[in-house]
């Protein structure tokens, strides 16, 4: 792997130097634009707007447009913002993991130690184990201020980079009619979740389209023909919420593309 940062971990009065790495790869199939007439490659390039001419990499600076002028900002004016955020996750609280809304978890980093922070490093993991808490903090990666969860998994330290709050859009937004649920039918509903209950495994679940979409590709590639599958239709304006849900009651208990085990 390659490490996408390095800094530190602030721990009261401990730093515990690391480096960071993407904890995550795409499962969807990489596919190219091409142009429809002769399959050619599609390339985008960096073009000036007043000129019509591409702009090298290194002639690109950013800037920000501040009534109507740029003000044009270096690699040293980010680090003259806040220096210590851009090389240090700053542990400024520990909580229980369980209060922390999913809503606010974007994406996971392993954290791995530099050679002369090992025991440190492994002094908080087991701490974090023994108390079953999680640290929350702050940094900056690519110049934007992040809030962050570490926790331990699997041995290592993972960083799970977590939402702001006024990230997350207000509900009211949505205009939603509320209606009180059916007395039968809400028991019907939650016999139905008891039925495909079970302890979580992430393996029951697949990218299952990927792989459907890969084996089209190979038979089209081989001249095969390619019909397209009945859809289906879920829901039925013939029959009403409490006929689905005794159907679904009654049928095969899949999840995630595989069967699970009903819990006990």
């Amino acid at each position: 792997m390659r490490a996408i940062w390095t800094g530190a971990i602030g721990f009261g009065l401990v730093n515990i130097p690391i480096k960071l790495y993407s904890a995550t790869q795409a499962s969807e199939l990489d596919l190219d634009m091409l142009d429809k007439k002769d399959h050619a490659n599609i390339r985008f390039k960096r073009v000036n707007e007043n000129t019509g001419k591409e702009v090298a990499w290194e002639n690109i600076v950013r800037g920000y447009n501040l009534d109507g002028h740029y003000v044009v900002l270096t690699d040293e004016d980010f680090q003259k913002v806040r220096p210590e955020k851009t090389k240090i996750i700053n542990i400024t609280e520990f909580v229980d993991e369980t209060e922390i809304d999913t809503m606010y978890y974007e994406n996971p980093y392993y954290l791995a130690p530099e050679k002369n922070g090992v025991k440190a490093y492994n002094l908080l993991r087991d701490a974090l184990e023994e108390t079953g808490k999680v640290g929350l903090g702050t940094y900056v990666l690519r110049n934007k201020e992040s809030i962050c969860l570490i926790k331990p998994h699997e041995k290592i330290l993972v960083l799970n980079k977590i939402r702001f709050g006024e990230e997350i859009r207000d509900t009211s937004e949505l205009d939603i009619k509320e209606t009180k649920s059916n007395a039968a039918e809400l028991k019907m509903a939650i016999a139905l979740i008891n039925q495909l209950s079970g302890e979580f495994d992430i393996s029951h679940f697949k990218d299952t389209y990927s792989e459907d979409l890969l084996k089209l590709i190979k038979d089209k590639a081989k001249g095969k023909k390619i019909t397209a599958p009945t859809l289906r239709v879920v829901h039925s304006r013939s029959q009403d919420i409490m006929e689905q849900l005794k159907a679904s009651l009654g049928g095969k208990k899949e999840k995630g593309g595989g069967r699970r085990k009903a819990a006990s």
